[in-house]
């Protein structure tokens, strides 16, 4: 291969056969395109999951946000199992091909899960098993979360595993690029699966294709475990050395039993509660179980703010699906929002490192990481309090639906003359020809009287329907039978548009939307509504051989009643006789007011994610890494259940309230944390366990003071390797 340096390398002692290409061991590069399949195939999945939930499985915002964060809190509970797996019993290499597999076929059965066609029997589009859809999605959602989560602690690890004590710049690059790659992979899957999502597939009817948005991520993790599974001669497979993490949770319950054990006064109080483990394990495993305690302490309060930032793929996205989408030469779907944030993670991380650190740092001030944290935690908030004003203008374009006690009503005169309409508690309305009243009369009894001043006068009394909204249509002559229609009573699903068409003429018709297969249309009778993506649609109606085609652009969220007049004739100008009621405006919010609220999220999580695993890490002992590891991903998954906590039980009549709330809570977290972080004194690791390696034959222990300093300054060499293992 041209430009390519091969050689053999000896990687210490029994790391063995391997192949470097310009220096890096060649496993490494099926490695970095497992990770980089693999994380497509979870973000794309991820992207469409909570529209699946609503537009697919009908599940109302509050079920859908709590199952989609139930998910993601099982995604960051399984690394705790698969780090025991893995060092315990089966390696890293075996963990991570048993696992991938699981997560395949959790994949493939969320693909299978959105084929409407499989329980579709009479044909209509909707599933008539509603009851196997959501047991395969469910089924392949807790797969997938073993899969992922499994893998998690696993991959980079065992990336890291391939290079030897030589190789430690080019463990530094692969970290960085492992890091590229999981931003990579997020960012090009919630662009491509909200697009397949939005085509159309199907058997018999054409729906919103979810089994290719789902499908595609399936393929996906095929050909990471393929790529995976190609590589297996060139790797260096560590034996499981067991597992650190049972041996501190093993110590913990020692020495909490043998504190109860002893808990009467006559036995002396030792200096922290730990030190009575000291009977069966060794100190310095019980200093580093120390360490380990006072960070995990300092994580208290931190599950907060995930929950906040992982509801930019349920709230938001919802939010996203009441708001309008063009861009001008580009048409941003619901989901497709989400791509913001990876955009700025790989935009916000160089410009921190590079020029705000440094910038604060000459500034004079001491920004340690715990500051930063407690600042990213502060955006988090004022992200949610710029998704609370979104949210407010939003809620000024919605219409007013009635409630389960009021009914609603519009009247549609079809005739060519104007009517004159007598309501009760002496309403009057004047009727155009051809037109509609402009809004919908609310009336809280079910069964009203209405007169038409026409022919002599007409009056008949309507019964109307609780929680629904109804259109009366008044023929070209009242005398005939008067119909009450059924309306939309939400917006249309996914910004799609919701359209219908009323013939006032006395003679059928044949309409067709888009292209599509011709619907036949009664006289002075109304058509079932039709769901049309934004954009131009041309109608084309149709008598005999005659034809008139019709078109109109449409944006996103509306509802239109076409009434083709009773005066209609072909030709020319027909669709000049077609007049366009709108029954719900469309969506005017545009979606780049959320913008602002991704920037703060973003800035947030760089803030306070990156400098917290570069924090947990320098702080951390050596051995126990991993364990602080497990407990900052048990952070995102409490964070999650929190989110399903105040899902489910606090029921906020407003979304825009909501937001606030959560806000709130973070504000006070934040301080919270801002006094702990006060309080915690800096550790060096490092010099603490060289010091007990040096009084090991010591039985009191080290006399000399433990090494914690309040703000204590890493070397620069230090810092890159920190935030590159974080990686």
């Amino acid at each position: 291969m041209a430009g390519a340096d091969f050689k053999e390398t000896k990687k210490g002692k029994s790391k063995g056969k391997d192949i470097a290409v310009c220096g890096y061991p060649l496993s490494i590069f099926f490695i970095v395109v497992n990770e980089f399949c693999e994380r497509f195939s979870y973000y794309g999945m991820r992207a469409v999951l909570v529209l699946y939930f609503k537009y697919f499985l009908r599940w109302d915002d509050d079920l859908a946000t709590s199952i989609y964060h139930t998910f993601v809190a099982l995604c960051y509970l399984t690394p705790i199992l698969g780090a025991i797996v893995a060092d315990s019993w089966l390696g890293k290499f075996k963990t991570i091909i048993y696992l991938s597999i699981v997560y395949a076929v959790g994949q493939v059965t969320m693909a299978v899960s959105a084929i409407h066609d499989i329980t579709d029997s009479d044909k209509d589009g909707t599933p008539d098993n509603m009851t196997f859809h959501v047991a395969m999605s469910m089924v392949g959602l807790f797969l997938i979360a073993l899969g992922t989560g499994g893998i998690k602690p696993c991959v980079a690890a065992f990336g890291g595993d391939q290079f030897s004590d030589h190789q430690e710049k080019q463990r530094r690059t692969f970290f960085s690029v492992f890091y590229l790659c999981i931003n990579g992979g997020s960012l090009l899957s919630t662009i491509i699966t909200p697009i397949l999502r939005a085509q159309e597939c199907g058997v018999h009817t054409k729906q919103s294709c979810y089994p290719l948005a789902f499908g595609v991520p399936a393929a996906l993790m095929v050909v990471a475990l393929v790529v995976f599974i190609v590589g297996s001669g060139m790797y260096y497979k560590a034996e499981p050395q067991g597992n650190i993490m049972m041996d501190v949770c093993r110590c913990i319950g020692f020495a909490i039993k043998n504190r109860y054990r002893h808990r009467s006064s006559r036995f002396p109080k030792r200096q922290h509660w730990m030190d009575w483990a000291e009977e069966k394990y060794d100190k310095l495993l019980i200093a580093q179980v120390k360490m380990v305690l006072k960070v995990l302490f300092l994580y208290i309060p931190l599950p907060m703010f995930w929950t906040l930032f992982d509801q930019k793929g349920s709230r938001w996205t919802l939010q996203a699906t009441t708001m309008d989408g063009n861009f001008g030469a580009l048409v941003i779907q619901p989901d497709q929002m989400q791509t913001v944030n990876p955009v700025l993670i790989l935009t916000l991380v160089p410009i921190m490192d590079s020029v705000i650190y440094p910038l604060i740092k000459k500034c004079g001030l001491n920004f340690t990481p715990l500051k930063r944290m407690t600042v990213g935690m502060f955006l988090a908030a004022l992200a949610f309090v710029c998704a609370a004003l979104v949210q407010v203008e939003i809620d000024k374009t919605l219409p007013t639906f009635p409630s389960s006690s009021q009914s609603q009503l519009k009247f549609l005169n079809m005739g060519a003359q104007p009517l004159k309409v007598n309501l009760p508690d002496n309403v009057q309305l004047e009727l155009p020809p051809n037109q509609a009243s402009e809004q919908y009369l609310t009336f809280g009894q079910e069964e009203i009287s209405v007169s038409v001043e026409s022919h002599g006068g007409v009056t008949r009394p309507l019964f109307l329907t609780k929680g629904v909204r109804q259109t009366l249509l008044l023929p070209s002559n009242v005398t005939h039978e008067w119909l009450l229609t059924e309306d939309l009573k939400a917006k249309p699903q996914q910004g799609n548009n919701g359209i219908r068409f009323i013939n006032g003429m006395l003679t059928a018709v044949n309409v067709s939307i888009g292209g599509a297969d011709p619907t036949l249309l009664e006289p002075e009778y109304y058509s079932n509504y039709s769901q049309i993506k934004n954009g131009i649609t041309t109608f084309n109606i149709r008598s005999g051989s005659e034809s008139c085609q019709y078109s109109r652009e449409f944006g996103f969220g509306s509802s239109y009643t076409f009434l083709i007049h009773s005066t209609f004739t072909f030709g020319p100008s027909c669709h000049e006789a077609i007049s366009a009621v709108e029954d719900i405006k469309r969506n005017s919010v545009h979606m780049a007011l959320q913008i602002p609220q991704y920037f703060f999220i973003t800035a947030g999580e760089v803030m306070f994610s990156v400098t917290g695993l570069e924090f947990s890490y320098s702080q951390a002992p050596s051995n126990m890494k991993a364990v602080l590891q497990a407990g900052w991903l048990l952070t995102v998954a409490v964070g999650n259940f929190i989110v399903l906590i105040v899902a489910e039980l606090a029921k906020i009549p407003e979304q825009w309230a909501e937001y606030v709330l959560f806000a709130s809570l973070l504000v006070a977290v934040c301080f919270i944390f801002s006094i702990m972080a006060y309080f915690y004194t800096y550790m060096d690791p490092t010099e603490i366990e060289a010091q007990f390696r040096k009084n090991v034959d010591d039985d009191r222990g080290p006399k000399q003071k433990m090494d914690f300093t309040r703000d204590s300054v890493e070397s620069d060499d230090e810092k890159e390797e920190n935030k590159q293992t974080q990686m």
